[in-house]
């Protein structure tokens, strides 16, 4: 058992953080629905690669971020990975292509 333990104590984990922007887009759900999100960014704690990598979409340059789906895919969690921290940027409905578009919006604000 000891051996066990001392393989699990070297488990990688990552930091998740939301932006004041996310964490709004997360308030805004219902209970249901941050369940799942919830249970998709614990998963992310533990590997980052979990969601797909965007790179232009709907003509927006999202090359470093990563999509992560949630809900029954109905909603998307849109992060990117520094270092050993992965920061949600936008988490939102799939329609139209919105949530896209807001996280593309979110960082030209950044930068």
């Amino acid at each position: 058992m000891n051996s066990y333990r001392k393989k699990a104590s070297r488990v990688k984990t990552w930091k998740v953080e939301l932006t004041k922007e996310a964490l709004k887009d997360f308030e805004r759900l219902e209970g249901r629905q941050k369940r799942t999100v919830l249970k998709q960014l614990l998963k992310l704690e533990k590997d980052p690669s979990y969601g797909k990598p965007l790179g232009h979409k709907a003509g927006l340059d999202l090359t470093g971020f990563y999509k992560l789906y949630a809900d029954r895919r109905k909603i998307r969690i849109i992060y990117t990975v520094e270092g050993e921290t992965i920061k949600v940027i936008a988490i939102d409905k799939r329609e139209d292509l919105e949530v896209y578009k807001i996280a593309a919006q979110r960082l030209k604000q950044t930068h």
